[in-house]
Order: C-alpha cells, then structure tokens, then sequence
C-alpha cells in the first residue's frame, strides 16, 4: 500500500511538472489572439504587420515588431513606430502581456484615450506613445507602472492638468510631455529625483518655474520652452543642476537678470532663453562655460556690451544675441570663436567699425547683423574669408564705401541684403558668380552706374530691389533670362530707353517698380498677363504708355 502511494505521488509530481510548459504556450497563444483581435481594428498603409496571422500563432516570437523573453517564450517588447497605424487603443487587451517591458507606438495616427487598463503592465519600463493624436487626459493609472524609466507622450492632443501621481514613478529618468495642452498641476506634490530628461515643451503651463525641477540633480536635459511660466530663474537651478548640457526656457515670461551663477553650469551645451522678458547684462561669467555650443538669448531687453569672454566659448556654434538693447561695439574677441556657424547681432544698438578679427570666423554660414549703428567700410579681408555664407543681412545700417568686388568669392550666398545704408559706387561685376543667390538688395543706398551684364546671370533671383538709388543706363533684353523672378523693383533711379519686350517672358513676375526713371516708349504687350493685381498707375508710370522717344534721339528724315 505504501509502494501504491509512492507511484501515485510520483506521477502526480510528473504530471504537475507537465502542465508548466502548457501554460507558457497557453500565455503566448493568448497574447497572439489578443495582437491579432487589436489589429484587425486597425487601418494600415500600408499594410505591415502580414506575419500575424492565427495560422502561425506558434510562431509569435518572429512577428513583425515583437520580441520575446527567451524563458518564457512570452512578448517582452512591442515596437510598431513609423508604421503609418490608424485607429485606438480601446479594443488591446493588455491583460496577457504580463512580461511586456517595452511598448513603442509612437510617430503613428493612434487616436482616441490612453486606456486606465494600461497601468497593468506591472514590469514595463519604456512606454512611448509620442506623436500620435491621444487626446483626453494623463490616466492616473500610468503611475501604478512603477518599473517605468522612459515615459513620452509628447507631440499628442493630451489635456488637462498633469497628474501629479506620476511623482509615484520612482525611476522614471526620461519624462518627455511636450506640445501637448496640459496644464499645471499642482506642484508641490512633485518630487522626481531620478529624471534626467524632461521636456514640458509647447504646453499650456503658467506658474512660475516649478520648485521640484531644481532638486532634480541628474537632469542633463531640460526644456521648458513655449509655456508661459513667469517670474525669475531660480537660483538653485544654477547651483543644483550642473550636469544640465540642454537648457531651453524659451518662449515663456521668465523675467529679471541673467545671474552670474549661471557658470556654474559648466556642463552646458545648450543654452535658449530667447523670447523673455530677461533684462540687465549678459553676465561675463559665461564666457567660463567651455563646452557651449549653442547661445540664443534673443528678443529679451539686455543691455550693456556684448561680454568680451565669449571670445573663449571656442566650441560655440551659434550665437543669436537679436532682438535686445546691447549698446556696445562688436567686440574683437568674437574672433575667437572660430566654430561659428550662425551669428545674429540685430535689432540692437551696436556701433562702430567691424573689427577684422571677425575674418576668422571661416565657417560662418549665416551673418545678421542689420538694424544697428555699424559703420566704416566692409573690408575685403572680411569677405574673402566669409566664403561658406549663405546669407549676408546688414541692412539699416550706417555702412559707407564701395560693395567689394570680392563679393564674388561668396559663391553659396542665397540672400544678400546690404539696403538702407550708404554704399556708394557701381555694382561689382563679380557679382554675377553668386549662382545661388535667390534675394538681392541694396535698395537705399548711393550705387551709381549702369547694371553690370553679368546681373543677368543670377538665374535663381526671385527678389531683386535696387530703388533708391542712382543707377543709370538701360535695362538689356538679357533680364527677360531671370525667368523664376518674382519681385522686380528698380523705382527712383536714373534709368532710361525702352523696356525690352523679353521682360514679358519672366511669368513669375508678381511684382514690378519701375517709376521714378526715364523710360519711354510702349509698355511690353504681355507685361502683366500673369499680375491680374497689377496698377499702371502705382507700379510702372502714369499710364500705359512711357513718354515718346526724345526729339534729339529721333533719326531726321531725310
């Protein structure tokens, strides 16, 4: 009897042995049951997901966009981003993905709520649904998925207040809720010290800076940007956050100085506080932060000089200071910063000659410069060195002298603008090199003689204002060859002859200014077939006809 009892028990062990590779397979069946009843609610273009299908439900770990635990042979991460899926989330079952670790849906057309159900994928720890078309709010439930380290919902129709049961999420260390309409929560509940990203961008926030953010002590990232928080920056954002590479504030109504503390941040890379209300001066201590790259502290009211010690920010690759009330000249230290790639100094009050240590500035794409006090003449030794711009803006200015003729060396210049200034002199043949110019300007000047030929060349010219000046000579037939020429303004000149008929040829043509010359003879028959808005009255003469020939041209008969 006791022999019978032993081999009863002995096959019962077997036996329950047995039935655990049955409940794998039986867990994995049901999750490919439940993928399969979640995407035949879906619309695909097109269609990527042919390897789920209920013939080959064994095969569930080679699906398309899943990959399994190599135990359990159960799904352990879910990745369908990019692949163009319309439809919700309300018909997913989540309850078999017990194993489920990572679930990616962003860049897709997923509409409709964020299911509560979701916070039962108790051992997830990356959850992206960015860039999709949620809407509602935050379910609370995110916060019972505790394992989470990588949460982004950014770039979604999600409103309402940000609940503040996700500082329950002890390990999240990437919190991404940008362009969205959340709204404040409230933020004395919050407490996340592990986050090492966080982006709030594009939201309908408007506290002043949330007080959590600064005992965030890992943060390398943070964006606070296009909100409305006001207020000033807080100090022990400066003293606490020195892993920060990534500051953006911008857009916002954060307001007061810059502090001097910000050196302390001298991991930083990345530093935009454009669009503020800051004001006082840009401290010098910046120039101590070796590793920025980039500076953008336009449109704000900061006066005073341009700090010297940027001239030792040698990684500094752009510079965007536009938009203030610096009163200072341009100090010759920008030189330094031979990394510079974009350098906006406009709309200030700056003064002075253009120090030639900016001729080192070799890779200079983007110069700005306009609306200032500058003066003195463009060296040649400047623009010979500039020879990677590709826009040249010193408009309204109090620049003087001759438009170099090593203008021509700026082979990749797509706008030019040197208008409202007072340079003088004839327009450089070299000019005509620029191939890739599309905006050219030097309306409001002094430019005197006749159009170089070589104009004609610059066949990608879309914007051509040359008014205001004291250009003479004839317009050749060779203009009718700037046929993608869409703003044709030439007013307030010296010009003279009759208009060629080809200039009916430039089909673009939207506008034209040709008064205030000498013109005479017929208007061109086809001038103004494709500007239905066109005045003769405002844009040509004062009628349809020039006045006739002058006498003293006219051959006597004989």
């Amino acid at each position: 009897m006791a022999a019978s009892q032993k081999l009863y028990a002995a096959l019962f062990h077997v036996l329950l042995l047995s039935l655990f590779p049955l409940k794998a397979k039986s867990s994995a069946r049901a999750q490919a049951e439940a993928l399969i009843q979640w995407r035949d609610t879906l619309s695909f273009s097109p269609p990527p997901l042919t390897s789920w299908s209920r013939s080959d439900l064994h095969n569930l770990c080679r699906w398309t966009a899943v990959s399994c635990n190599p135990t359990s042979r159960t799904v352990s991460r879910i990745n369908l981003s990019s692949l163009n899926i319309a439809g919700t989330l309300a018909r997913f079952n989540f309850t078999p993905f017990t194993d489920l670790t990572a679930f990616d849906i962003q860049n897709n057309n997923v509409s409709g709520t964020i299911p509560s159900a979701i916070g039962s994928l108790s051992k997830l720890n990356y959850l992206d649904l960015s860039a999709n078309l949620f809407e509602g709010s935050i379910p609370v439930e995110i916060s019972r998925l505790t394992e989470l380290q990588y949460l982004s919902l950014n770039n979604n129709n999600l409103a309402g207040a940000i609940p503040f049961q996700l500082a329950s999420l002890p390990k999240v260390r990437h919190l991404d809720l940008g362009a969205n309409y959340l709204e404040n929560p409230d933020w004395s509940k919050f407490s996340m010290p592990s986050l090492e990203y966080l982006s709030f961008f594009l939201n309908e926030l408007t506290s002043e800076f949330p007080a959590f953010i600064t005992n965030c002590r890992n943060l390398t990232f943070l964006d606070l940007s296009i909100n409305d928080f006001t207020g000033q920056i807080p100090e022990l954002l400066y003293t606490n956050l020195g892993k920060l590479e990534t500051l953006i504030l911008s857009t916002n109504s954060f307001q007061g100085p810059l502090s001097p503390n910000i050196s302390k941040l001298s991991n930083l890379k990345n530093l935009s506080l454009q669009n503020n209300l800051l004001s006082g001066r840009i401290p010098e201590s910046i120039g101590s932060i070796s590793g920025l790259q980039i500076v953008e502290l336009f449109n704000n009211s900061f006066q005073g000089n341009i700090p010297s010690s940027i001239g030792q920010l040698k990684h500094l690759e752009k510079l965007d200071l536009r938009m203030n009330a610096l009163n200072s000249t341009i100090p010759p230290e920008l030189g330094l910063c031979t990394n510079l790639t974009y350098l906006a100094l406009a709309d200030n009050q700056l003064r002075g000659d253009l120090p030639l240590s900016l001729s080192n500035l070799s890779k200079i794409t983007d110069m700005g410069l306009s609306e200032n006090y500058l003066s003195g003449k463009i060296s040649p030794t400047l623009i010979s060195s500039w020879t990677e711009l590709t826009s040249l803006q010193v408009q309204n200015n109090l620049f003087s002298g001759n438009i170099p003729p090593e203008i021509g060396k700026l082979t990749r210049l797509q706008y030019l603008f040197l208008y409202n200034n007072t340079f003088s002199g004839s327009i450089p043949p070299e000019i005509g090199n620029l191939k890739e110019l599309s905006n050219l300007d030097l309306s409001g000047n002094h430019i005197s003689g006749p159009l170089p030929p070589t104009l004609w060349d610059l066949t990608n010219l879309q914007i051509l204002n040359l008014f205001f000046n004291n250009i003479n000579g004839k317009i050749p037939p060779e203009v009718g060859n700037l046929n993608v020429l869409e703003t044709l303004d030439l007013n307030t000149n010296q010009l003279h002859g009759e208009l060629p008929q080809t200039i009916s040829n430039i089909t673009s043509l939207t506008g034209i200014n040709l008064f205030g010359n000498n013109f005479y003879g017929s208007i061109p028959s086809d001038l103004g077939k494709y500007m239905p808005s066109l005045n003769n009255s405002n844009h040509l003469c004062c009628s349809a006809m020039f006045p006739k020939k002058p006498n003293s041209l006219v051959k006597s008969p004989k």
